[in-house]
This record gives structure tokens, C-alpha cells and sequence, in this order.
């Protein structure tokens, strides 16, 4: 089983690393402006395929997002950054209220 699932998340790695989701956020865009665009088709082939009934009228329409993947990249860089930033004081505050906890404790 172990074997299997490291098969599978290694594919799944691969054909997202092979789209350019892991790439920048321009290749992530355009990657996900592709899917957007190839997967009505590919459901409409799939029913055919499989023999199904069904009209495009009953379909539900695919979900626009409206999401601009390097808007989101960025903003996460700037997150992280401003955390990393700040984080020596915020150690530097929790240490001395930890001391003050435990100086309370043995009194």
C-alpha cells in the first residue's frame, strides 16, 4: 500500500510540477486559465464515452474564480515576511512572560 500511495503523490507532484503550478505565479495563471478552458470538454467526452444522456443545458456551469495567482503569491511572500520580521521580539516577549509564569509557580 505504501508503495501505491507514494506512487500516486509522486505522479500528482509530477503532473503539477509538468502544468506549471509549481512554477511562477504567471505560469500558475496560465495554467489554471487552461484547466478552465479544457475541462468542459473533457466532461462532455467522458459522457459520450460512457453512453450518458446529457444535454449541455443540464450541465451546471463550470465556477469562474475570479483569483489572481500571483496577487495570492505575493501577498503569502509579504506574510511571511512580516512574521519572520517580527518574530526575534515576539520570542523575546514570550521568554520573559514564561519566566514571570514560572517565577509565580515557585513562590
Amino acid at each position: 500500500r505504501f508503495l501505491i500511495k507514494g506512487g500516486l503523490a509522486g505522479a500528482a507532484v509530477y503532473v503539477a510540477y509538468d502544468q506549471g503550478l509549481l512554477g511562477s505565479g504567471t505560469e500558475g495563471a496560465k495554467a489554471f486559465k487552461k484547466a478552465q478552458e479544457t475541462l468542459p470538454p473533457a466532461i462532455q467526452e467522458w459522457t459520450n464515452y460512457l453512453g450518458w444522456e446529457v444535454r449541455t443545458a443540464q450541465l451546471p456551469p463550470t465556477p469562474r474564480f475570479e483569483f489572481s495567482v500571483s496577487n495570492s503569491w505575493n501577498k503569502g511572500v509579504h506574510t511571511v515576511m512580516s512574521a519572520l520580521s517580527v518574530a526575534p521580539t515576539r520570542a523575546c516577549e514570550y521568554t520573559v512572560e514564561g519566566w514571570k509564569y514560572m517565577k509565580d509557580l515557585v513562590k
